[in-house]
């Protein structure tokens, strides 16, 4: 799920042609609070997406109504109204002329690439990312760029509920329902500005050759699928009703991961009698002097060690063969869970001075204590899963304590093709009672290198503060946990 911050708005393309303008507005990314975990203390995906078909004639009201039922969930995880205008195919020369002369089809279900609307759809209920293709209408064609996804999904579109491989994949079928005079009004509204002319084309050469038949052919016999039919028009009943039902699916997914990881760490540490380190992938440093001046390059550099390597040979001016080794990647990146991460991220940009840089923005939510990711901003590498299963990473965080934000970031890249064995986190602290022995027992394969590994957390109680800054009622609040001793923050550790 995507989110770049805490406000509720709308991310539109602009677009001086009427009819590209109103495409652009189809996909469209709701900014919410953040996407909590989809995943067990194993490490492994415990839920899908949540997935909602949204059908209906041309001009119905499909947007609008899928914008109301987003709207209308205020706090719920990202939601992307995914339109399959998106999946048009590939158009000919020839297709691309009747195009532009009103004289292609794009009502037919034909027109519309479903093998591939189902493959995206299905990624991103699974939890992976996938990479939406971009159609342009002022040009009738599929662009050579794509939008980047990874969220829970309102899929729209006259003939989202046509293909049985889509119907599959939906939590949720709608159909909305509306007069086909009123469907008339609006598309003449939508796409027709001022010429009668064009208003007269509209009618003979669109609506009434396509629209108009596709919709009695096609759409209309699609509603017999649906889980609940809505009105185009004054139907809040409908959309309250539909947004209590996601809702109660919401609440019960909730996991309370924090709190079970705390508790499983606790029994994990309980049981090793003899304090030995928590795995033989966990690389301590030595507590030396240096540590404090150099300690984010120190750690980059300790980390590098566990990259793989070829030899190499060189031969100086003087015709002497050095032997050597040469990093041995496709793509080696970084990816900083902000804002902690940011010193590791100058100690890489030092290492490897053109090393692409990414950013997960994790964050606890104020009523539950629940991870949320709230931003993903990766490099190339990973956007695309073909490339991301060869890339290395070098996830970099200033401490693991409960893990409950590394927990959120590893599932991330592993959503995105990474290997498990191609991570390397890299930390200034660990707690050696906290969420890193869960961690690593959910995978095994990653590598933690990090500058010093503390006895414990300690619990304590984290009051809630209204917008005036005065304290709530008493008991009101949420427990956190804090690496003991009282200088295992890291800012007071090192940079006192």
């Amino acid at each position: 799920m995507l989110a770049e911050d805490h406000s509720h708005e709308f991310l539109d393309d602009e677009s001086q042609h009427s009819l590209e303008s109103h495409q652009s507005r189809k996909n469209i990314l709701l900014k919410s609070h953040g996407r909590p975990p989809w995943y067990g203390e194993d490490g492994l995906p415990i839920c899908s997406a949540f997935v909602i078909g949204i059908a209906g004639g041309s001009a119905s009201g499909k947007t609008h109504v899928a914008q109301q039922i987003v709207r209308s969930l205020g706090s719920v995880p990202t939601v992307v109204i995914l339109s399959q205008d998106s999946f048009y195919k590939q158009h000919t020369p020839e297709e691309v002329a009747l195009a532009h002369a009103n004289r292609f089809d794009f009502d037919h279900p034909d027109a519309i690439d479903m093998p591939m609307f189902a493959a995206c759809l299905a990624d991103l209920k699974a939890c992976r990312q996938s990479n939406i293709p971009v159609y342009s209408f002022a040009e009738h064609q599929r662009l050579n760029e794509v939008k980047y996804l990874q969220t829970h999904v309102s899929a729209e579109g006259i003939m989202a509920l046509h293909h049985p491989d889509l119907r599959s994949l939906y939590d949720l079928k709608v159909f909305v329902q509306c007069d086909s005079d009123l469907m008339l009004a609006r598309r003449i509204q939508r796409d027709v500005k001022d010429a009668e002319e064009a208003l007269m084309g509209l009618l003979s050469s669109i609506y009434l050759r396509y629209v108009k038949p596709a919709f009695d052919n096609f759409v209309l016999p699609t509603a017999r699928h649906a889980d609940i039919v809505v009105p185009g028009s004054n139907n809040s009943v409908a959309i309250d009703l539909i947004s209590t039902h996601i809702r109660r699916q919401m609440t019960e997914r909730a996991r309370h991961f924090r709190k079970r990881m705390v508790s499983q760490s606790i029994e994990c540490c309980l049981s090793t009698s003899d304090g030995s380190p928590v795995s033989k992938n966990l690389i301590v440093l030595p507590q030396t002097p240096q540590l404090k001046d150099r300690l984010a390059t120190f750690l980059i550099e300790k980390a590098m060690e566990h990259l793989p390597h070829r030899p190499k040979t060189v031969t100086t001016p003087t015709e002497v063969d050095c032997t050597g080794k040469e990093l041995d990647v496709k793509n080696v990146c970084g990816v900083s869970i902000i804002r902690s991460g940011g010193p590791l991220t100058r100690g890489l940009q030092r290492v490897l001075s053109d090393v692409a840089i990414g950013s997960l923005l994790v964050q606890s939510d104020a009523n539950s204590g629940e991870p949320l990711l709230l931003h993903v901003m990766l490099p190339k590498c990973l956007r695309e899963r073909h490339l991301a299963v060869d890339a290395w990473v070098f996830l970099l965080d200033a401490q693991i304590g409960t893990a409950a934000s590394a927990f959120m970031a590893i599932r991330t890249l592993l959503d995105h093709g990474v290997q498990q064995d191609h991570i390397i986190f890299v930390t200034f602290l660990i707690a050696r009672t906290g969420g890193v022995t869960v961690l690593q027992r959910a995978f095994p394969k990653i590598k933690i290198v990090t500058g010093a590994v503390d006895e414990g957390l300690r619990e304590a109680w984290l009051e809630r503060y209204n917008e005036k800054g005065e304290g709530q009622s008493e008991g009101d609040g949420r427990k956190v946990w804090i690496i003991e001793p009282g200088m295992g923050q890291i800012g007071d550790r090192y940079y006192l």
